[in-house]
């Protein structure tokens, strides 16, 4: 039999197109689906064989091809299928407290593990199956300190299958349901150390989802009622050693059943909403991942709202007139923009005119910024460095694990002295070398608060972890949060505005000016204020110049990722912990694209035809009202489980209400997401074509690939299958389009982007004289080199 022609490598490349946003490599792509027809299946059967010929047969194969199985395991395809399909159910161990027996504390991860055993007392490191746990002597007494590594367990639908709408869940190991999934052994080693536990301590994350860890840890693998419970806000040895001494005798169970609630909610509209969209896909033979949920839904409209308004927005043109006086030789403008053309002619004989001028002055006090609480975190991080909210949050959890600030998933503003801060304000104030601008005894505090922890601060703290160290965001963020705290201990910064007033021939002009007068906090913090120095005017002035400005009016300006998440803050959508991941979930999606965040025709097609069809799901007034109903659970001090049972009742009540409204338009509802995805893809390949005609088939443009296989940049021609033509591209970095053209061939420059380089502008083709000196230059580099070797 002939051998199948193996494709050349340009030919693998080329059918690997992929658009070149970096948003998009993440993107589906639209397959036709085709159900199968049960009533078309050909039912055969064929005679077995029997059991002992079949092993005296004599068989080959490649060594290791597979695993022989044993008599006692084979069976039918049937029975194996239907295995695949049946829950696996977990059951809780029957474990007891031994008495006398050591505490176990459960932590949330590895490295606060590692933390409280420091400062608990002499710890020595000891492992079960790679994973650490702590033997640690504390007066005489014997602590273990495991971990978890964040959730253990997740809910999972009872019953496989696909239809909707499902609500049978149980919590179950992650194990269970991924498999091979790396928390499986550190569940173990928590079990394993159950068996001599006398005691048991939660001393996870004080918040929702931590309340969450730990109550299945200990509900699940300890098989306990209750637990203790250590409450920190920073992993300094003072604080743990006080958090330990005042632990409480009971978990946060308010925080621990909200969370719960959340998880069920989030499962609930995710999946169901989700399945419905993907159904309705189904149902006119295509498929693509999709996904809606009760705060995704909100969101996404939020931002195609606004890009509606820039749609619909039109350019309008407008006119500013300004005048020069005689002496002092100053320019003013006048206090309105004008919108009709004809109302210029108004100041055409303003030159030589002559009026009376007045300045006004007045100080500005500028406070301090109140401390950083996440969200302001991260849109100032996002501000000064460009890093978005979710990377903003990974560092800052980064930084709280090695004990350099406090825990950052905050809503307060405030520092209370129970903190320690002026321990913390002397060695900052050593370092940054700012002692005599410290004149404050209590630091600036905004009217935000949380009750279960302060506002970000740092501890002051290098144990372990030399802050000098740090690099990159860790460093910036770091640094950034050292400045604020700072600055809360210094006096007001003062500046003073004046603004210049000039009636001539009953117009109005005007010209404004600021200077910092006591820079004050603003020594240290990173802010900026314009200045600009303006002399007094008073009395007659005369016009020596007049001139007019033509400019157009700006659609409004787009969401950046950190003004979208202080948004939602505002409108409570969402969590402080959450905000960022559900809008890395709507990039990969393919609903919105780039920082200056604009939804695609995919996201504004979906928002459309759930308006339509379905408007609960964008309503925010539902995800609003379910997260007060989260509130008043966390609040609460009893009742939490009808509150849970009524709020999910409520939730299935909803969620059956929308499976109905898509069942009934279910086609309709596939065809416009369909036309909308196509109209994404053509728009996403039109977006990576270039302006250089293809030199081999003269008739296809060339445009930016991506391939998935060999995750590389690489150029193509659009005119593939008929042209295989083709350009290899520089690996590990992003590449864009440039508007530059090559003076010596022509071709469209790319611009190759890596993270902290310059991007760097380059033509693509390997004839290019320039690209002909540059690999000349190099191979004769490298062969002086071998020489010298």
């Amino acid at each position: 039999m002939p051998h199948k022609p193996q494709k050349s490598r340009e030919e693998r490349l080329a059918e690997s197109f992929f658009p070149v946003n970096p948003e998009d490599l993440k993107y589906a792509i639209s397959k036709p689906y085709k159900p199968l027809d049960i009533s078309s299946l050909i039912k055969i059967e064929k005679k077995g064989e029997n059991i002992e010929q079949r092993t005296e047969r004599k068989t080959y194969r490649k060594k290791n091809a597979y695993r022989k199985t044993s008599k006692t395991t084979r069976k039918t395809t049937k029975e194996n299928k239907s295995n695949k399909l049946k829950f696996k159910e977990f059951k809780i161990p029957k474990i007891k407290l031994k008495p006398g027996g050591y505490e176990l504390i459960i932590t949330e991860k590895p490295q606060a593990a590692w933390k409280i055993a420091s400062a608990l007392g002499k710890s020595t490191k000891k492992a079960i199956n790679s994973v650490p746990y702590y033997e640690v002597e504390r007066k005489g007494e014997k602590i273990i300190v495991g971990c978890a590594v964040g959730h253990l367990f997740t809910l999972a639908q009872k019953n496989s299958g696909s239809e909707i709408p499902v609500f049978d869940l149980v919590w179950v190991p992650n194990f269970y349901v991924r498999k091979n999934d790396f928390s499986k052994k550190y569940y173990n080693a928590l079990s394993k150390l159950m068996k001599n536990a006398g005691v048991l301590t939660v001393a996870t994350d004080y918040d929702v989802e931590g309340e969450v860890i730990g109550l299945n840890v200990v509900r699940f693998i300890a098989a306990q009622p209750d637990a203790g419970r250590m409450k920190f806000s920073s992993l300094t040895e003072k604080e743990l050693n006080k958090a330990y001494e005042t632990k409480k005798t009971s978990i946060n169970w308010g925080q621990a059943i909200a969370g719960e609630t959340r998880h069920f909610l989030d499962w609930f509209y995710g999946i169901n909403l989700s399945r419905a969209l993907m159904n309705s896909l189904r149902s006119i033979g295509k498929f693509k991942v999709m996904s809606i949920g009760r705060v995704q839904g909100p969101i996404l409209n939020i931002i195609v709202k606004k890009e509606k308004e820039i749609q619909a927005f039109r350019k309008k043109p407008y006119w500013q007139v300004f005048i020069t006086l005689e002496s002092p030789k100053i320019e003013l403008i006048y206090n309105k923009d004008i919108f009709k053309k004809e109302e210029l002619k108004k100041f055409e004989n303003l030159i030589g005119k002559t009026g009376r001028a007045e300045t006004k002055k007045f100080q500005q006090i500028i406070p301090p910024n109140p401390p950083f609480n996440l969200t302001a975190l991260q849109i100032e991080s996002y501000r000064l460095f460009g890093i978005n909210p979710g990377k903003t949050l990974a560092t800052a959890q980064n930084l709280y694990l090695a004990g350099l600030i406090s825990y950052p998933r905050t809503s307060s503003q405030k520092i209370p002295p129970s903190v320690n801060y002026k321990e913390t304000l002397q060695k900052l104030a050593k370092k940054y070398k700012v002692e005599n601008l410290i004149t404050r005894e209590k630091p600036v505090e905004g009217h935000k608060s949380d009750s279960a922890h302060p506002a970000i601060y740092p501890t002051g703290e290098d144990e372990g972890t030399n802050i000098e160290a740090l690099s990159g965001d860790e460093k910036k963020i770091y640094d950034l949060i050292a400045r604020r705290f700072l600055s809360l201990f210094m006096s007001n910064a003062v500046v003073e505005n004046k603004k210049i007033k000039a009636e001539i021939e009953g117009l109005i002009f005007m010209k404004k000016g600021s200077s910092i007068k006591e820079k004050s906090w603003m020594q240290i913090y990173p802010i900026k204020i314009k200045e600009k120095e303006i002399p007094d005017l008073n009395g007659t002035i005369k016009v020596s110049e007049l001139r007019t400005e033509e400019k157009e009016t700006h659609p409004p300006k787009r969401y950046t990722p950190a003004s979208l998440v202080s948004l939602l803050e505002k409108k409570n959508l969402g969590t402080k912990a959450t905000r960022a991941t559900i809008l890395e979930t709507l990039y990969q999606r393919g609903y919105i694209q780039g920082q200056s965040i604009k939804a695609t025709p995919l996201g504004i097609s979906l928002i459309n035809t759930l308006e339509k069809h379905s408007p609960i799901i964008i309503d925010e007034s539902l995800t609003k009202e379910f997260e007060q109903e989260m509130g008043s659970i966390s609040a609460s001090k009893k009742g939490h489980t009808e509150k849970k049972d009524k709020i999910i009742e409520k939730a299935k009540k909803t969620i059956r209400q929308i499976i109905k409204q898509f069942a009934k338009k279910q086609k309709k509802i596939g065809e416009e997401i369909s036309q909308a995805n196509q109209t994404l893809i053509k728009q996403q390949r039109e977006e990576s074509k270039l302006k250089t005609l293809c030199p081999v088939c003269k008739k296809g443009n060339l445009r930016i690939s991506y391939s998935k296989k060999t995750r590389r940049y690489f150029v193509s021609c659009d005119a593939y299958p008929d042209c295989k033509n083709t350009y290899s591209l520089p690996p590990n970095g992003l590449v864009k389009k440039s508007e530059e053209i090559c003076e010596y061939c022509g071709f469209q420059k790319l611009m190759l982007i890596k993270k902290g380089r310059r991007p760097w502008v380059f033509c693509f083709n390997p004839e290019c004289p320039t690209n002909k000196k540059r690999i000349e230059a190099y191979r004769k580099k490298r062969e002086e080199e071998n020489q010298q070797n």
